[in-house]
């Protein structure tokens, strides 16, 4: 957990919703100078901005809609922070709550040094990256029809099972609504497999969207990440774009803490408990490495010894995190220093990575 801790002579909070901002503007000796519920356009903010100067700060909580004010603070270069929604408790965990109150305390929390931030993500490129998490979504809701007309393949106890492998058939998804007779179940098939058409064409013409007109940011981390068994086009893109700059991890441990990639551990009075707060960090890279984990393993014989290994001693489960964890221990590597995929260093047939303080790590 970062906070913000740069000295400002006004901080301004704001408790941001999708048609209105309240705005509280306190100054350095935390007298507020300015208390008001407002529309949320840029014209009120610059009203706002321009009363009390250039030293000054605008912190908003992470939620939908901050992205335009983001983008204000930039091009008038005014400091901008974005609090961390699920570390902010002192808003959510208060007895009393509403929209005057949480900008009055996110204001607070700026001068007092305890502002939690979330990484604000650079316009240049948050319109390809949620292009990027807008097709993952499409995917699993594929996954979902997919799924459900095995399911109803099962009920009706259909002796030939769906082919999951050949759905991306269009050929072969025609052939299913053969294998059932009764009218209704017929039609929700058809249901199904309209929507999951629908959901195909468009994945791939995104696909075909992103390979053949977007300009990645970084092409030679990406082409790096491409030299890794098994991760195609789209995982190595997503990581990308959903890591930004590699720089901002001062360490491999924070990197993959922010992929999802460790169990959190807590200890008070010499007694440890294991779990909790698993869903602070990066959903979409926790989705990339568990992906990747298992596209490595595909017709890659070396790769699928070390899990059998791993399977023996630990069970399936955690043996696939475990290579998760460790492509992501080799992808912030690979990207710190500019180096292609090693399968030596991955294996560790030969001197593993090391991190600042000697450990070995791979």
């Amino acid at each position: 957990m970062t906070f913000y801790k740069k000295l400002h002579e006004f901080y301004i909070g704001i408790d941001l919703h999708a048609r209105t901002m309240y705005i509280c503007v306190i100054n350095r000796d935390g007298e507020k100078v300015f208390h008001k519920n407002m529309e949320c356009s840029t014209d009120n903010l610059e009203v706002v901005t321009n009363t009390f100067g250039k030293d000054i700060v605008i912190g908003v909580e992470c939620i939908f809609t901050w992205y335009w004010i983001a983008d204000f603070c930039e091009e008038r270069g005014i400091d901008f922070a974005l609090g961390h929604a699920y570390y902010m408790k002192s808003i959510h965990g208060g007895k009393t709550k509403s929209d005057k109150i949480d900008s009055e305390k996110i204001a607070n929390l700026l001068r007092g040094g305890m502002f939690p931030t979330a990484y604000a993500y650079p316009k240049k490129k948050r319109a390809t990256r949620d292009l990027l998490r807008r097709r993952l979504y499409f995917v699993r809701q594929k996954a979902e029809l997919s799924v459900h007309l095995q399911n109803t393949n099962h009920q009706y106890n259909i002796n030939q099972p769906l082919a999951s492998s050949r759905m991306r058939s269009e050929v072969y998804r025609n052939t299913i609504p053969e294998k059932f007779s009764d009218p209704m179940t017929l039609k929700m098939v058809n249901a199904d497999l309209t929507m999951f058409h629908a959901y195909h064409e468009m994945i791939t013409k995104i696909e075909f969207q992103i390979e053949d007109s977007m300009e990645i940011q970084d092409p030679y981390s990406f082409s790096l990440l491409r030299s890794i068994p098994g991760l195609g086009f789209i995982l190595p893109l997503t990581i990308i774009y959903e890591i930004d700059d590699i720089n901002r991890f001062s360490d491999v441990g924070k990197f993959i803490s922010y992929c999802r990639l460790v169990k959190c551990s807590h200890e008070s009075a010499d007694k440890k408990e294991k779990g909790g707060h698993n869903k602070i960090g990066n959903v979409h890279l926790k989705w990339a490495f568990s992906e990747g984990a298992v596209m490595f393993l595909r017709a890659n014989e070396r790769g699928q010894k070390m899990h059998e290994k791993l399977v023996s001693r630990y069970g399936k489960a955690k043996a696939m995190s475990l290579i998760a964890q460790k492509l992501g221990r080799t992808v912030y590597y690979m990207l710190k220093r500019k180096e292609p995929f090693d399968p030596d260093k991955f294996y560790g047939d030969k001197k593993g990575y090391k991190d600042s303080g000697g450990e070995l790590i791979a």
